[in-house]
Order: C-alpha cells, then structure tokens, then sequence
C-alpha cells in the first residue's frame, strides 16, 4: 500500500468534512466517505447522500446497507428511502429479514416512502 493509499483510500486516517462535501454537493467525495473505517464518517455521508437526493448514490448506497456497524446500515436505509429509486426495493425488502429490529423497522419506513413516490 502507498503513501496516497494510506491517507486517502480506504484505510485513510484523514477524516473527510462530510459538512463541507455535502454543501458542495460533492456526491463522489460522499460516496468515497462511505468506504472510510470510521462508521461515523460512514454514517453522516449516507445522510448526506440522502440528503442531496443524487441517484448515483444509489449503487453505492445498496453496498452500504451490507456495512458491519448498524447505525451506518439504519441511515443507509433511511438515506434510500428519501432517495426514492426502485432499484433499492429489493436490497431494502432484504433488509426486513435482518435480525437487528431497528435495521429492520429503517427498511421498512424507507420502502414505505419508495411506494408513496
């Protein structure tokens, strides 16, 4: 691993300013976040995706949904569901067979708002 690799790719040290990237509706740098070891970094970029609402989250978003920490896979969720798109249908209904109950209740409200849109 290089020198780059290590302070920005993702096993980076350098927390990424989900604040800023997101006022900049920075999309590619939110998505590059949720790959970052600190699921609290992971956790506000998928706010933050859903939040700017972009469809090119949505692939990398259904990833996160998979992540180990709960909190980032419940705003995960949440993010999809405000986000809109079908594609996230299927990894959401997945979702429901979770064995985390707050997981399963964000999947649900997100696919819940899938079907109002």
């Amino acid at each position: 691993m290089g020198i780059f690799d290590w302070l920005f790719g993702k096993k980076s040290i350098v927390k990424p300013n989900v604040e800023k990237l997101k006022e900049n509706k920075d999309v590619k740098g939110l998505i590059k976040a949720l790959g970052h070891k600190d699921h609290t970094v992971r956790s506000n970029a998928a706010i933050a995706l859903g939040e700017i609402g972009d469809k090119r989250a949505i692939e990398p978003l259904i990833l996160a949904l998979k992540d180990e920490n709960i909190g980032v896979r419940c705003k995960t969720a949440e993010a999809l569901g405000k986000i809109g798109d079908k594609r996230a249908v299927e990894p959401l209904t997945q979702a429901l067979k979770d064995k985390d109950s707050d997981f399963q209740e964000e999947a649900k409200m997100a696919l819940d708002k899938i079907k109002q849109k």
